[in-house]
Parts: C-alpha cells; structure tokens; sequence
C-alpha cells in the first residue's frame, strides 16, 4: 500500500471514530435533561399535592375552630342567663328578709347583761360589727361600730357599740378618739358590764399617749368605782408599775 493512501485511510477513521463518540455524547446529555425534566416535574407535582392537601387540613382546622367558638358562645350565653337567674333569685330573697324583718317588729334581746328590745335589722348590723372585730379587722370594725352609733343613737346596744368601737381605735393607735368613746359609754351606762374595763381602757390609752399622771388617777378611779371587778385588780398592778 502506498504511503499516501495509507495516510487517507487513517484520517477517515479518525474522523469516523469522533463522530460516533460526539454522537454518543449529545445522546446522553439529552438522555440526562430528559430525566431532570422528569424529575422536576414530579417534584412540582408532588408540591401540588401537597399543598391541597395543606389547604384541606386548613379549612377543617378553621371549620372545628369555628365550631369550637359557637359552641363556647352558646355555654356562655348560657351561663349569664344563669347569673342574672341567681342574681334575681338573691334580690328576692332579700326582699322577703327585709320584708320579714319589718313584720316581725322589734324583739327581746340580752346583750352585756342588759335585756332590751331591738328590731331584727338593728341586731343584724350590731353582730356584723362585732364579728369584724373579733375577726381582727380593726379598721373595718371601727367604720361599722361608728356607724351604727350613729344610725341608731337610741339603741340599747349602744353602749356595748361605744366600747367595742373604744376597743377598735385602741387597736388602731387612734388613743384620743378611744378615751372619748370609753368616757361617752360610761356617761351612758356607768354600771354597765364592761363599765371597770372601759376605765381600764381608757388608762392604757393614756399610758401609749405618754400621759402618766392622767393614767394614775384613772387608775385610781377605777379602784375607787369598782373595786371588786377584776379590771380594777389589773389596774392596781399596772399603778404599781407606774410608781
């Protein structure tokens, strides 16, 4: 064979082979683009799904949610017709008490170891008082004993009422507003029960107000006054400690 043919020969092989390998080559690239082509497809696809389904789960969600609301608007509505039922049931019921009170008229009662007669609403507002005060809320107890002094001057409670309310300022530090109620009640009632307490009172009142000379003869008094009463015991050991 002759050397330029040979040479010929060899170029068109050569041409021959990278034609098929570039031929080879496009057929995988688009072999590969079909499949990313696909594969996105599919995704979005999948992202369609998905999203309906996102879309019902939320519609449900706001459906039970709204559900939800009503029914709790229908309990409440509810419930408030059931407060005003109770409401109207308790001022009936007050009503019938105020109206029973005033029918029943005034009563005998024993307070302090004196017997007189009182309306039954007269009696209610005392023992509210005195059960604030032995509760230990002084200040509050202070505002319904003055109070009630005050609504009824010519009740038979109101010495009792001027002692515990003496009591209750003594118990709040306001000593001056103390002596004038102890000294108010014994005017009133000197031989009443708490009378020798009154005065023992008034005496410690003086003590916290740094008033030794006006204590003393308080002291003094109540020996004189009543001198078998246990107050009146208590007050000699106190004027001892004060000489």
């Amino acid at each position: 064979m002759k050397p330029r043919l040979a040479w010929r020969q060899l170029v068109l092989a050569a041409a021959l082979v990278s034609a098929t390998a570039g031929a080879n080559a496009a057929l995988f690239e688009d072999e590969e683009a079909r499949r990313a082509i696909l594969d996105l497809r599919q995704r979005v696809e999948t992202m369609r799904q998905r999203s309906t389904e996102d879309s019902e789960q939320l519609r449900r969600s706001l459906l039970d949610l709204q559900t939800q609301i009503e029914a709790m608007r229908g309990e409440l509505q509810r419930m408030t017709g059931k407060n005003e039922e109770l409401t109207k049931a308790l001022s009936d019921l007050q009503q019938k008490q105020t109206e029973a009170a005033k029918a029943a008229g005034p009563s005998s009662v024993n307070v302090d170891g004196r017997e007189f007669n009182a309306d039954p609403k007269e009696k209610a507002d005392f023992d509210a008082a005195l059960g604030i005060f032995r509760a230990g809320q002084f200040a509050q107890a202070q505002t319904s004993f003055a109070d009630f002094v005050k609504r009824y001057p010519q009740s038979g409670y109101t010495p009792s009422a001027l002692f515990w309310l003496g009591n209750a300022q003594y118990a709040t530090r306001n000593y001056n507003e103390a002596i004038a109620n102890f000294r108010s009640m014994l005017s009133l009632a000197p031989d009443h029960a708490k009378a020798p307490e009154a005065v023992l009172s008034i005496a410690n009142c003086q003590i916290e107000l740094k008033d030794m000379k006006g204590a003393r003869r308080t002291l003094e008094d109540l020996s004189k006054a009543y001198p078998n009463s246990e107050a009146a015991a208590a007050g000699k050991e106190r004027l001892a400690r004060l000489k």
